[in-house]
């Protein structure tokens, strides 16, 4: 399993001034690459591979001095960038996008590089935690959380933010095998995500949505500020950078959000059943997609997974065609438009909230693919639990949307 463990840097002035040098030679070398790579088409007709370009790496230091100022294998991964820019471009344009061709880099699109396999370590000097980089500096670094014993750290990415704050970004593998289904399907749930209520599971629990509408005001006033300063100069950087900080509130406090909610579901449950959503395609649909966009379901479902792979629990992404529609009581299957917040079925008479009732055909489709199943003596009317609301603010506060106290309890 291969994980990533971001932290903060703390770099001196002197260290942001070699972090600039590395990061600029770098787009320096993937520009001549992508030059490279145009000329070598044009002369033979055909794409060069990533080893031809990568074997010109020597040559180049004979005469280009600043690519001897940095490690070998961080020059490489440059290279190994560039062609998977190319197999991305290529990726979009047999899914039927109107893409055109790479571009050079200016200063300002190239913020990272990697050290790959080598050239790095974490270290202790002077009683702080350092990040040590092959032909650059020994970098403070805030480690917040450890790095599991038996990790592999295989690679770290150095990438300087549009606020100008720098972090490093771990690659980690750890060899865990995936957790069997559980025998015991009480400890089981199925979620159904939304944007009025974020979350709704077959316990009850339903999660509001986080309310950033302050934050996305700032962030307004702050482009509006931007817009009227000229450009480049040094009050437009000021205030651009302003921007970029409140870009970076919102992201983090979105991120937080879905961090502690999705390691809930994760560390609580035996088993975890949501809708594969093609959370993409849902934001292009016309109408409210800014709405669809601020929810992330994509990067929440991401972040459950993952982490329910890391904790030992078994999560199951279950086809979302019709979940709403059909009854979860007997399965009959009713339309109703979006605006319809309750389920009532024609059929048996089942009436219960909109999203419980997904929730419920959620989890059962989820049992159904793991090969486990539930009892049909026990109907989903006993099942459902009353349902208890939780806002987004005590997620954020509490870690989790039930109080610690309440998770002790037998």
């Amino acid at each position: 399993m291969y994980y990533a463990y971001k932290y903060r840097l703390k770099p001196s002035d002197t260290h942001r001034e070699e972090l600039d040098r590395h990061r600029d030679i770098c787009r320096q070398l993937y520009n001549h690459t992508l030059y490279r790579l145009n000329e070598y088409q044009d002369e033979h007709g055909e794409l060069p591979s990533m080893t031809t370009l990568r074997s010109e790496l020597p040559d180049l230091k004979t005469w280009w001095d600043d690519l001897s100022n940095v490690y070998s294998k961080v020059l490489q991964t440059v290279v190994e960038r560039l062609f998977d820019n190319l197999k991305a471009l290529s990726a979009l344009k047999e899914n039927g996008y109107d893409v055109g061709n790479l571009k050079w880099k200016p200063p300002r699109e190239f913020r990272s590089f990697t050290y790959s396999q080598s050239g790095f370590k974490l270290d202790k000097k002077g009683g702080q935690t350092v990040l040590s980089l092959s032909k650059l500096a020994d970098i403070p670094i805030r480690f917040h959380r450890t790095i599991p014993d038996d990790a592999k750290l295989k690679q770290v990415s150095v990438k300087k933010q549009p606020t100008g704050e720098w972090f490093a970004t771990f690659g980690v593998q750890m060899d865990r095998e995936p957790p069997e289904p559980p025998e015991n399907p009480e400890k089981c749930v199925g979620i159904d995500v939304g944007i009025l209520k974020y979350a709704h599971d077959t316990d009850g629990t339903v999660v509001g949505s986080l309310d950033l509408s302050d934050e996305r005001e700032r962030l307004e006033r702050a482009q509006r500020d931007l817009s009227r300063r000229e450009h480049e100069s040094a009050n437009w950087e000021k205030q651009r950078r302003v921007v970029a900080e409140r870009h970076a509130d919102l992201k983090r406090m979105r991120r937080d959000f879905l961090h502690k909610l999705s390691n809930y579901y994760a560390t609580e449950y035996d088993l975890v059943a949501v809708e594969n959503l093609d959370a993409k395609g849902l934001v292009e649909l016309p109408g409210n997609s800014r709405n669809r966009a601020g929810s992330a379901w994509g990067a929440f479902l991401r972040m459950l997974e993952y982490k329910c792979e890391r904790e030992g629990t078994h999560f199951v992404a279950v086809n979302p065609r019709g979940t709403t529609k059909e009854c979860a009581s007997c399965g009959v299957s009713t339309e109703k438009p979006l605006w319809v917040r309750e389920h009532s079925c024609p059929a048996c008479g089942f009436v219960a909230d909109r999203d419980a009732n997904a929730a419920w055909n959620i989890l059962f489709r989820g049992l159904e693919d793991v090969g486990v199943g539930y009892s049909e003596s026990m109907p989903v009317e006993t099942a459902l639990s009353v349902d208890t609301p939780v806002s987004a603010k005590r997620v954020v506060e509490t870690g989790s949307p039930t109080p610690k106290e309440e998770r002790r309890k037998p």
